[in-house]
């Protein structure tokens, strides 16, 4: 699907309150509302937009602490990856997992309430799914930028 200036403009608008109203987003874009319906439908129908999240601030809900952990497995066979995303994918309190280059195999992003329980974490959790190598782990001091809207 070729995106057009109203299509963009619309994309933005949305990733940056997705609770707006057809009414307001055509006022803004300067189109009828159901031009506006229609257009979003297209938007989800072509798989641009895949779902509608709410983001909650970690501090409220006590899950402040974020990790960046670097994976390597020991092999990198076909069966130690499926197994090692597999098993990662489970883990509540991994939010994103990487598949990447470099010296490493993985890139996750834990997030939880402070350090005893990402040790917890690591113990009983992480370094429980076989087939890692060995991990390092790098921890948040301050957030400079967090966003999830790609700009288009």
């Amino acid at each position: 699907m070729q995106l057009d200036e109203i299509d963009k403009q619309l994309l933005d608008f949305l990733q940056e309150d997705s609770k707006q109203t057809n009414k307001e987003l055509s006022n803004k874009l300067n189109l009828s509302v159901t031009a506006v319906y229609e257009r979003i439908k297209k938007l989800e129908r072509e798989g641009i937009v895949s779902k509608y999240v709410t983001l909650i601030n970690k501090k409220s809900v006590d899950k402040a602490f974020v990790t960046f952990c670097s994976i390597k497995l020991v092999q990198h066979s076909k069966d130690y990856v499926m197994q090692f995303e597999r098993e990662v994918t489970k883990l509540n309190e991994v939010l994103e997992c990487y598949h990447i280059s470099g010296d490493y195999d993985y890139l996750l992003k834990v997030i939880v309430a402070d350090m005893d329980e990402f040790r917890e974490f690591m113990v009983k959790k992480l370094t429980t799914i076989s087939h890692i190598g060995s991990t390092h782990s790098a921890f948040m001091i301050n957030e400079v930028k967090h966003t999830t809207a790609i700009k288009v």
